[in-house]
C-alpha cells in the first residue's frame, strides 16, 4: 500500500524486519476489530442510498401488478412468524435547550386525582394554558370511507375534513399495501349476523370488519428506539391519562404488528408521553408550554435528520398518542408534526385548529385505578333497577360545569343528583361508583378540555353517557355510531337537561343501555390485548386514517 508522507521514511530496525509476518498479522487483527466495532455501532435501521438522501429517487420496481403483490402478502400473512420485539431503548442522541429536572430519573409523583379517595373522578388542577396555535380552514374533501350520511356523533355537526395528504417522495411496498387495502375496504362484502360485532353500534359494520381484517394481515409498525426515559418508552399506567401509557406498553410489547425493519413499516410510532412531558419539563407557575414544545420539536427534528422516513411523507405516516390536556399544544412549533402526523388525542377539540377531523384520532380517556387490575369493578345494575335519572359529581372546571351546578345542583330532586363534590352524608350510604352503577344517565360535562374520563367510566358501569362538550369529536367516531348508546346534549341546552332526559321513551333508554353493555368490550384494557379491545380499536383508527390518506406516487 503506498504511503504519502511529508517526512523521509525512518529506518526500520533489523529485528523488526525479521518479525514482519507477526506485525502484519497483528495489524490485520486490529483492522478486523475496528471493522467489527463499526458494524456494532452502526444503527440497525436500513437507509436508502446516498443518492436518495440527497434528493434522488429509488430505481423503480416492476409495478405491473402492485395490488396483486399486496394481496399475496395479505394472504400469506397468517403463515408468517411473529415479528421480533423491539430492542431495548437507547439514550437520546439529540440535543435540546431544555435542562431536565432531577425528577426525570425517578418515578413521577402521582397527580392529585390519583390520590383522591371519594372516587368522584377529579381532574388535577392544571393551569388552563392554551397558547395560541395557528388555526387553519380545512377544505371539504371526499367523506372518509367510514361515514354514513345519516348520523353525526359529535356535538358539532360540521364535518370538516382534512387537507390534501402529502404525496410521498418515493414509493414503497407499504404504499402498495395501503392502496390495495383502500380498494378492498371500499368494496367490502356485506356482513350480517356477525357473532362478535353488533351491527347497530357501527356506522358501517361491513367496512369496519374488512378494514380490521386487513389491519391484522398487513399492518406493520416501526417504533423509534431513540429517546431517553422517562419521557420516552416509560408508560405510566395509572390515573386519568392512562390511555397513552397503556397503548405504549402494549405496542412496545407487541409481536404481531411491530417490525425491526422500518422499510417494511406502514406506520411509525413516536413513543413519547405527554404526561411525562408535563411532569418533567413544565415549570410550575411559569404559565408557558414553551419548554415542552421545544423539546418535542427538537425530537422530531432529530428523527428527520437521522432517518429518511419522516422526510419521505413529511410525517404523514407517523403518529403519536397523547392523553394529557396539553398534548395538542406541544406540537405548535413543528408545522409538519401539527399538520401532517396522525395525532391520537384525548383532547379532540375541533374549535382550536389543532385536531384535524378525518386525519387525527380521538383517544378514549380511561381512568385506571389499579394497573394490575384494569378491569376491576366494571358492570352495574340492570336497566330497570336503576332508580336515579341523572348523576354527576366533580370539581367545577371549565365553562360547562358551573352552569350545570347552577341549574341542577343543591336541589331536593330525586331525579337529578348533581353535586360539586359528593357530600360525606351521601357517601356514607352510597359512594361515587355505586351512584354510577345505579343511574340511568351519567352526566359527562367537559372540564378544562372537551374530553372527560367519565365517558368511558359510564360505559364501564353500564350507564348511558350524556356528553356535554361542544366541538368534541367522540372516540372511535370513524367507526362507532355513538347515537345508539349515548346522548349528546349541546351546552346551550343544560337548563333543559331534565326535560330532555324525561322525554326519552323507556324503550329507547333500555335499548341504549343494552348497547352500552355491548360496546363496553371496545373500551377495555387487557394486560394481553384481545381482538376488538381498546388497544386494537386505537390502532385500527390510526391504520384507518393512514389508509384514507394514502396517495400513489405518480
Amino acid at each position: 500500500m503506498p504511503h504519502h508522507l511529508s517526512s523521509p521514511r525512518p529506518l526500520i530496525p533489523r529485528k523488526l524486519l525479521q518479525r514482519r509476518p507477526a506485525v502484519v498479522a497483528c495489524a490485520a487483527v486490529a483492522v478486523l476489530a475496528a471493522a467489527a466495532i463499526l458494524l456494532l455501532a452502526a444503527p440497525t435501521t436500513e437507509v436508502p442510498s446516498r443518492a436518495l438522501l440527497a434528493g434522488g429517487s429509488l430505481p423503480s420496481r416492476p409495478r405491473e401488478e402492485p395490488h396483486a403483490a399486496a394481496a399475496e402478502r395479505f394472504a400469506e400473512s397468517s403463515s408468517l412468524p411473529p415479528a421480533e420485539a423491539p430492542p431495548p431503548s437507547l439514550k437520546a442522541t439529540f440535543s435540546t435547550r431544555i435542562t431536565p429536572s432531577p425528577s426525570m430519573f425517578f418515578e413521577p409523583a402521582s397527580s392529585p386525582v390519583e390520590n383522591f379517595d371519594d372516587r368522584s373522578m377529579e381532574e388535577p388542577e392544571h393551569p388552563d394554558i392554551k397558547e395560541n396555535s395557528p388555526k387553519e380552514s380545512a377544505p371539504f374533501l371526499q367523506e372518509p370511507m367510514s361515514s354514513d350520511s345519516t348520523s353525526s356523533s359529535d356535538v358539532s355537526s360540521d364535518r370538516v375534513l382534512p387537507p390534501d395528504p402529502e404525496i410521498p417522495l418515493w414509493s414503497t411496498a407499504a404504499d402498495e399495501d395501503l392502496i390495495y387495502a383502500k380498494k378492498e375496504i371500499a368494496s367490502a362484502p356485506l356482513v350480517s349476523g356477525h357473532p362478535d360485532l353488533y351491527a347497530p353500534l357501527f356506522r358501517n359494520v361491513s367496512i369496519f370488519k374488512r378494514s380490521y381484517e386487513l389491519m391484522e394481515g398487513l399492518l406493520k409498525v416501526y417504533i423509534y428506539h431513540d429517546g431517553a426515559k422517562p419521557i420516552f418508552h416509560s408508560p405510566y399506567l395509572k390515573g386519568i391519562y392512562a390511555s397513552e401509557g397503556w397503548f405504549m406498553k402494549l405496542i412496545e410489547g407487541d409481536q404481531s404488528f411491530v417490525v425491526r425493519d422500518p422499510n417494511r413499516a406502514h406506520l411509525f410510532y413516536l413513543p413519547y408521553s405527554s404526561r411525562q412531558l408535563e411532569h418533567n419539563l413544565y415549570v410550575p407557575g411559569s404559565n408557558t408550554l414553551e419548554p415542552l414544545s421545544i423539546f418535542v420539536k427538537n425530537y422530531v427534528d432529530m428523527i428527520s435528520a437521522k432517518f429518511p422516513y419522516w422526510n419521505r411523507t413529511k410525517g404523514t405516516d407517523h403518529f403519536f398518542v397523547a392523553c394529557h390536556d396539553w398534548g395538542p399544544y406541544t406540537t405548535k412549533l413543528h408545522d409538519e408534526l401539527r399538520k401532517n402526523a396522525i395525532k391520537a388525542l384525548c383532547n379532540a377539540d375541533l374549535s382550536e385548529g389543532v385536531f384535524i377531523r378525518g386525519r387525527d384520532v380521538s383517544l378514549p380517556e380511561t381512568f385506571v385505578r389499579s394497573p394490575r387490575k384494569p378491569l376491576g369493578g366494571i358492570g352495574g345494575k340492570p336497566a330497570l333497577q336503576r332508580s336515579i335519572l341523572a348523576f354527576f359529581a366533580g370539581q367545577m372546571h371549565g365553562r360547562v360545569r358551573p352552569i350545570l351546578l347552577r341549574h341542577w345542583g343543591g336541589k331536593d330532586d330525586a331525579y337529578m343528583r348533581i353535586y360539586s363534590r359528593l357530600p360525606r352524608r351521601i357517601t356514607r350510604r352510597m359512594n361515587y361508583v355505586q351512584h354510577m352503577k345505579s343511574t340511568k344517565y351519567c352526566i359527562c360535562p367537559m372540564g378544562y378540555e372537551v374530553n372527560s374520563p367519565r365517558i368511558v367510566e359510564a360505559i364501564y358501569y353500564e350507564c348511558v353517557p350524556v356528553i356535554i362538550a361542544d366541538n368534541f369529536v367522540l372516540p372511535f367516531d370513524d367507526v362507532l355510531d355513538w347515537s345508539t348508546f349515548s346522548l349528546v346534549v349541546p351546552e346551550r341546552d343544560v337548563p333543559r337537561l331534565k326535560e330532555i332526559l324525561l322525554e326519552i321513551p323507556e324503550s329507547r333508554y333500555v335499548a341504549m343501555q343494552s348497547n352500552v353493555r355491548k360496546v363496553q368490550r371496545h373500551f377495555l384494557w387487557h394486560p394481553k390485548p384481545v381482538k376488538y379491545d381498546i388497544f386494537h380499536m386505537i390502532l385500527h383508527s390510526v391504520w384507518f386514517s393512514r389508509v384514507n390518506q394514502v396517495l400513489q406516487v405518480q
